[in-house]
């Protein structure tokens, strides 16, 4: 079950639970039921962390394989070019042929660099925008809650049960 449907489900039962008796701010709830439902939540949330660090450990190996195969390419481009130099009937070609090389690499190593960053960013994005549904939630059964000790509806429900002795 969704961490946020487990929160919606914790926060229904606090509301629906019996009022004790001659109180306005308190209720009753089953002990167990609420421990469980607070237990699956907390072996819920600590996956849905676990795929965070594990996204931000993938985009770190990503760029790390990125910059390394930028930098072969770099310094392939670059031996290539000092070797074609070296030569001296080919010197102008080489130097051009070098600055290709060079050129190229680094405009595979930018094209790489945008993907990883395009892939971290929207795998931050879904990241974020399940938090910040999370958090929103929980602000929405905070403020119900707040809102029905405000207003006395814990109370309400009194006069209409049977006194439990």
């Amino acid at each position: 079950m969704d961490p946020l449907d487990r929160i919606d489900e914790l926060i229904t039962i606090v509301e629906q639970a019996r009022s004790v008796p001659m109180s306005r701010n308190n209720c009753m709830v089953d002990r167990g039921e609420m421990v469980a439902a607070l237990d699956e939540l907390r072996a819920e949330l600590p996956a849905d962390l676990r795929r965070a660090a594990a996204l931000l450990e993938e985009r770190d190996k990503i760029m790390e394989a990125g910059k390394r195969e930028a930098d072969r390419i770099i310094s392939e481009g670059e031996a290539e070019h000092a070797r074609l130099v070296s030569v001296n009937e080919i010197t102008v070609s080489a130097e051009h042929e070098g600055a290709r090389i060079i050129a190229e690499a680094r405009a595979e190593a930018q094209r790489l660099r945008e993907e990883v960053d395009d892939y971290v960013d929207t795998a931050l994005a879904n990241f974020e925008q399940f938090l910040t549904r999370a958090l929103a939630s929980i602000e929405r059964g905070r403020d119900k809650m707040h809102a029905l000790r405000e207003i006395g509806t814990f109370a309400g429900d009194e006069a209409e049960r049977p006194l439990p002795f």
